[in-house]
């Protein structure tokens, strides 16, 4: 059975580690992202990596971009077995800065453009029995003033899944959602660099204070958050559901 994965923000980050890896495991991977020259290089990987690609650049935050991305998968592939919602780039500005715009925009791609997806390409999923991940992040169990928008968001990503997690229960779809801790991704290393120049320190300095504030050992690398993705869509996780997994080497210290 040749299987069909879609993964949203594949242009760069654990997107991109993430289809990559399930190339390895599925026979067609479409990529999603806004940035069409980066899915390019993506999609020359997954290729590399055995599978078929579909490119689709679109913009995740507009109404009609989760038709357009079903659609265009079932035109080629037929089916749809896997949706990794990964897309989402929330800002991380204090509480008292972030303007309703700025909400807006992290709530309209991270949150709803998962939302909208999931529903439009459930009956594929349904018929295939499939699967489906959404990322939210750390924040969601740790939210912070100089965060908000990212916690609060993330916190209704994992709630959002959880109740996808139910109607799959009765659809036979597994929905599971991961929370990935501090990655160390294209968006941290740009994070970090602008942070060190502020504070009047290097990159290294600030990467070392930032560990040590989270009280872990080492950055996470998208890489490792591609293999728990691979593991959640394999057989041996099939009947893992409606679980909020975390990857963050340690860093949340609660139960």
């Amino acid at each position: 059975m040749k299987k069909i994965a879609i993964v949203t923000g594949a242009s760069q980050g654990i997107g991109r580690a993430t289809a990559i890896r399930l190339a390895r495991d599925f026979a067609g991977v479409v990529v999603v992202a806004r940035n069409a020259a980066k899915l390019a290089d993506t999609a020359k990987e997954v290729e590399k990596a055995g599978a078929q690609a579909l490119i689709i650049d679109i913009d995740l935050s507009q109404l009609e971009a989760a038709d357009t991305v079903v659609s265009k998968t079932l035109e080629r592939f037929g089916r749809i077995d896997a949706l990794l919602n990964i897309a989402g780039d929330v800002p991380q500005i204090d509480l008292f800065q972030m303007t309703d715009e700025q909400w807006d925009a992290g709530m309209s791609l991270k949150f709803h453009g998962a939302r909208r997806l999931t529903i439009r390409a459930w009956e594929a999923l349904k018929a295939a029995q499939g699967s489906v991940v959404i990322t939210s992040g750390n924040s969601a169990a740790a939210p912070k003033a100089a965060f908000a928008a990212v916690a609060a968001i993330n916190a209704a990503i994992v709630s959002l899944a959880k109740a996808f997690s139910e109607r799959g229960i009765h659809d036979g779809v597994q929905v599971n959602s991961v929370l990935p801790g501090p990655v160390m991704t294209g968006r941290r290393e740009t994070f970090l660099s602008k942070w060190s120049v502020a504070n009047g320190m290097s990159v290294e300095e600030a990467k070392s204070r930032f560990l040590e504030a989270a009280g872990i050992s080492r950055y996470g690398q998208p890489e490792e958050i591609g293999e728990l993705m691979a593991f959640l869509l394999s057989p041996a996780a099939k009947w893992m559901t409606g679980s909020a997994i975390r990857m963050d080497g340690g860093e949340i210290k609660a139960m």
